[in-house]
């Protein structure tokens, strides 16, 4: 009696301090995330409740990679099963009877199939990280320990039931068949006071190894198991990549954008705690395979560190927790020193590889003043935080202007982190706030102001491509004021020697359909994408309002435009500065693929070369448009269409997006040479885009890789032209 008494109280004690030293984890990171700013959370309605339980309990995006994504479902639902084992070992334990459950033998072998098919998975894990040495994968001691931690759980399930059938005197069973092979190999034990021994020390040892696990879970990379349903649910609801509006005119503003991990919103830090570093969104970003400095899952962690780090010396409660079990943690802040010059040429392997960032990440990631042997010589964690910058000391700028906003990170991520956003409210402190910008970027947005082109031409010659348009009638807004479309021809449309002969397909297309569009000729300005991505969203909000302005003086009612960028900032961001929700916007291979459909337009002539198609990230992953492009190409007689391995929602970026159009790369391989060698890699005659700066990248790349003379880089409109008038129109 005295036994079960004490045996009681240490169960309560034990079980009591580990759920108080879980709370205190918890609860002091929340109280880290709430230094952010706030954000209105998105409604969780019909349909966004639904993409929830699909990536929650479907594992959605994780079984893009299907075997990690199997894995990963054996270990998800084994230990939902597991629980109920759990509190059947505790009851059984504690007041010796079992849990109330219909079929109890059957109850007991499906445990046991349980413990062994997640024994599997996570020697699987194991595997991967370990045996294949996935590149997107850490290893070193921290990614070991809850393989050790679920390895541990798991064989004190067995050795706990194999012990009690010893103590008992329980037969072999085919019900529970690990445990009675278990229990046959020490059958010296059986009946006897050392078997019952045996079994309560599994016993504490499960329940402490379950009780160590819940405490170290929210103080690692496995807070994800709370975190990531939270930030699932949380997900905007807003078209993917939309960017917060900064408001300008807030008198009481410091400073604009991020220069301090306070200054992102709540949600933002909560992506922090989500992510898994699964390394998935490394291992698509076209800067991380090119072997440049940024890598979207050391973006993630380094910011999740230094707000552990400045949120303790905020809040001035540590986030470790038991203090014994983490001497020594206090002390200078995590930096990320790079070195510098070494690293800069390409030294990775194949097409893309993401070894040298991510060794490099490995390399320069370390506590501010540390020495030779790992010592800090800093002076306490919070006189160093106060020390460190975010945007210089947490992510370099070099980091920031290699993101190309192609959002492949973001698509890839289970846990629905967004990382874009981050790198552009960073880019927006450096332009807005330190008046800091790589120089060719700077003098492209002084264009962009001064004559509304990058290239500072002329505004009076937004139009003088009409020179090349030979026996159709264009017509300005003025001209023809009930026209239906109008046609936002883009400033690469305009001035482009090399798009300008897309515009002139297009528009001879459009005439011949019968399409009654109209342009704006000088009175277009510059869309704004360029300056917003890039961090000047004060003047991409003065080119939006004038843009907005002249729309509604000649109240157009549809748009249609050969370019995705502008395509995705006229469709998704102008209406939260006044364009009405009732203007439609269409990229020219949505409408142009409706008048195939309506036989407005008939391709009649062959056009006989293997094609690949590259989709543009701000018509694919932004708009969700893969198909309209496609159709098109499939129309055509003659031309066979050739995948690429990376296509579709999986394409990498040509480089030019976020602003890099005007950036030049000095780092590692240039992305879009890269991309060209993964269209080469099918053997086209055609790489075909949708896109004005990915038809620039493409054919830059097939030049740089001497194929210019064997392959063609073209627009869908330019083929589409081809088969309507034929070869030679």
């Amino acid at each position: 009696m005295v036994w079960k008494v004490v045996h009681f109280a240490l169960f309560l004690a034990a079980t009591g301090y580990g759920a108080l030293l879980f709370g205190k984890a918890v609860s002091r990171r929340i109280a880290y995330m709430k230094l952010g700013q706030p954000e209105s959370p998105a409604r969780l309605d019909r349909r966004r409740a639904r993409e929830w339980i699909a990536q929650l309990f479907g594992h959605r995006k994780l079984m893009k990679d299907r075997r990690s994504g199997i894995m990963h479902l054996l270990v998800f639902y084994g230990f939902i099963v597991l629980q109920f084992g759990a509190a059947d070992i505790v009851l059984k334990g504690l007041f010796g009877v079992r849990l109330p459950v219909p079929a109890y033998d059957l109850f007991v072998l499906s445990q046991e199939i349980t413990v062994v098919a997640v024994l599997v998975a996570i020697g699987y894990a194991g595997y991967r990280r370990y045996g294949e040495k996935l590149a997107r994968l850490k290893r070193d001691w921290k990614p070991s320990i809850v393989l050790y931690f679920i390895g541990a759980l798991l064989l004190s399930v067995l050795l706990v039931s194999a012990f009690e059938r010893l103590w008992h005197g329980l037969p072999a069973s085919p019900l529970a068949p690990v445990a009675s092979l278990l229990a046959a190999a020490m059958s010296g034990l059986a009946g006897s006071v050392t078997a019952a021994v045996f079994y309560y020390t599994a016993w504490w040892a499960h329940l402490l190894i379950l009780l160590a696990f819940l405490v170290y879970v929210p103080q690692s990379k496995h807070f994800h198991l709370l975190t990531a349903p939270v930030n699932l649910a949380l997900a905007r609801s807003s078209p993917p990549g939309k960017l917060r509006t900064l408001d300008l005119e807030d008198e009481n503003a410091e400073s604009f954008g991020a220069g301090a991990v306070e200054q992102f919103t709540s949600k933002q830090l909560l992506d922090l705690y989500a992510c898994v570093e699964c390394g998935r969104c490394t291992n698509v970003c076209p800067a991380s395979g090119t072997g440049k400095l940024l890598s979207p899952m050391h973006l993630i962690v380094k910011l999740r560190d230094h707000l552990t780090e400045k949120g303790a010396a905020v809040t001035s409660k540590s986030p470790w927790v038991p203090a014994f079990a983490f001497p020594g943690t206090a002390g200078s802040a995590s930096v990320f020193r790079p070195e510098e010059p070494a690293g800069r040429e390409w030294s990775g392997g194949g097409i893309t590889d993401i070894g040298p960032t991510m060794e490099l990440q490995k390399k320069s990631w370390i506590k501010a003043g540390s020495g030779a042997d790992g010592e800090s010589a800093g002076s306490g964690t919070a006189a160093a935080i106060a020390d460190v910058n975010l945007v210089g000391d947490i992510m370099s700028p070099e980091e920031l202007w290699s993101c190309t906003t192609c959002r492949n990170c973001e698509d890839q991520c289970p846990v629905g982190n967004e990382h874009v956003d981050k790198i552009i409210d960073m880019r927006r402190y450096l332009v807005l706030t330190e008046g800091s910008m790589p120089h060719d970027g700077q003098r492209a947005l002084q264009n962009i102001e001064r004559q509304s082109n990058p290239w500072g031409i002329s505004r009076g010659d937004r139009a003088k491509w009409l020179e090349e348009v030979k026996g159709i009638w264009v017509p300005t807004v003025r001209d023809l004021p009930d026209f239906d479309y109008l046609l936002f021809v883009g400033s690469m449309g305009s001035y482009d020697n090399r798009t300008k002969k897309v515009t002139v397909a297009l528009v001879k297309l459009l005439a011949h359909a019968g399409v009654r569009f109209a342009i704006l000729g000088a009175e277009e300005r510059n869309s704004g994408d360029t300056p917003r991505r890039m961090g000047n969203e004060l003047l991409f909000q003065q080119l939006c309002q004038e843009n907005i302005a002249v729309f509604q003086t000649y109240n157009v009612r549809k748009i249609v435009t050969a370019c995705p960028h502008t395509y995705n900032t006229l469709k998704h961001e102008y209406p939260e500065f006044g364009l009405d929700d009732g203007v439609e916007v269409f990229h020219h291979t949505e409408l142009l693929a409706r008048l195939l459909y309506e036989g407005k337009l008939v391709p009649q002539h062959a056009v006989r070369q293997r094609t690949t198609y590259h989709d543009s990230c701000y018509l694919g992953r932004y708009n969700g448009t893969y198909e309209a492009p496609r159709d098109i190409l499939r129309a055509i007689p003659g031309l066979t269409l050739a995948e690429m391995d990376r296509s579709g929602a999986n394409a990498m970026c040509c480089g030019a997006g976020g602003g890099l159009m005007w950036l030049e790369e000095s780092r590692g391989k240039r992305i879009n040479v890269a991309r060209t060698e993964q269209a080469l890699a099918v053997e086209p005659a055609v790489i075909a885009s949708a896109c004005p700066y990915c038809l620039t990248m493409m054919e830059d790349g097939t030049k740089q890789l001497s194929a210019e003379d064997r392959v063609a880089a073209k627009d869908v409109a330019e083929l589409l032209g081809e088969s309507v008038f034929g070869p030679r129109s």
